[in-house]
């Protein structure tokens, strides 16, 4: 009687142990930065199709890509999370660098051109935005639209101009950028000068873009979403992209990593897979005006090609070196009067 009651408790156990595998085994985890009304639906498609759930944890507007970026280091030797889904390349290059992703190469990348590649496949990019300059129609006459990102500092655009908090999200990305491309003397008085002039610090793209719309201020940096969703809405605006005779113009794609250790990682691989591909491109190209990586995607005539545009040309792994450099200089020019 003994042995059979141990014997039945073992294949409890057992038992138990399969049904938790299976569970586990049905799901996945992604961190993501990308705003949830964007990615949202995708992940609920990606779950509807394959069956396999979903549990998302999305970055909040004004701490955009420092929280899920801070908790994925914290959570390094415990990972919790599967796929990080980043709106720029910049935190999956820090994430690497500090041995918390493991190479995938997905067949679902193939023809993606390899600049938006890690070389070691840590990240892959897919669904790009651009940093734009959006500007209220009331205001400013398309003749006096600002062209490149060093008229800002002109005196005629003067307490006109609005940006993000550039401690955040693709600002801090785009300001990370002018320090590559630039250089670090450069750059540092392109921000004084900005400063000088008056330049308003908003707190976050979603607001810069709410301040143009309603006049309160003639133009901004944003990102191309933002701009078009502001447009598509009706609103009294319009983008330019800048610097299209010299410098260029920021192109910021999603990335893609896979997390080292994770709890599900051959659903992660589904699931970056399934978000690599043309479908999932067409799906944001509708919904907030992203640009697909892969050639021949159809999407609206609304959406702007990378084929038009001169893009700024920088160092991925550059870039995401400067912006953990420049914090402290970053926090103390934001804390000027």
């Amino acid at each position: 009687m003994k042995n059979i009651k141990q014997i039945l408790l073992i294949i409890v156990l057992i038992m138990s142990a399969w049904n938790c595998s299976e569970k586990s085994s049905n799901e996945v985890v992604v961190y993501t930065t990308v705003d949830q009304i964007f990615s949202d639906p995708i992940l609920k498609d990606f779950e509807q199709e394959t069956g396999i759930k979903i549990k998302a944890l999305f970055d909040t507007e004004e701490t955009k890509s420092t929280g899920v970026l801070n908790r994925l280091i914290a959570e390094k030797d415990n990972p919790q999370c599967d796929v990080f889904w980043s709106g720029d390349p910049v935190r999956a290059i820090i994430l690497k660098n500090k041995g918390i992703t493991i190479p995938y190469n997905s067949p679902a990348a193939s023809d993606i051109d390899d600049n938006f590649k890690d070389k070691e496949f840590h990240w892959i990019g897919f669904s790009a935005r651009a940093r734009v300059l959006i500007y209220n129609t009331n205001l400013l006459k398309s003749e006096d639209v600002p062209n490149s990102i060093f008229d800002l500092i002109k005196e005629k655009y003067k307490g006109q101009v609005a940006i993000a908090n550039p401690l955040f999200g693709t600002t801090s990305f785009h300001f990370a950028s002018w320090f590559s491309s630039l250089n670090d003397e450069t750059a540092k008085q392109l921000l004084t000068d900005l400063k000088t002039n008056k330049i308003l610090i908003a707190t976050s793209n979603g607001d810069v873009k709410k301040r143009v719309v309603q006049g309160e201020i003639a133009c901004g940096l944003t990102d191309t979403d933002d701009a078009f969703v502001a447009k598509n809405e009706g609103a009294p605006v319009d983008y330019v992209f800048l610097d299209q005779d010299d410098l260029g113009n920021l192109i910021i794609p999603n990335t893609l990593s896979l997390i080292k250790e994770s709890p599900n990682s051959e659903n992660g691989k589904k699931l970056i897979d399934y978000l690599l591909s043309r479908e999932t491109e067409a799906k944001l190209a509708i919904s907030c005006a992203q640009m697909p990586l892969h050639k021949g995607v159809q999407v609206p005539v609304s959406i702007p090609s990378l084929d038009n545009i001169l893009p700024m040309k920088i160092d991925y792994n550059l870039t995401a070196k400067k912006l953990e450099e420049i914090q402290t200089f970053l926090k103390s020019w934001i804390e000027e009067n």
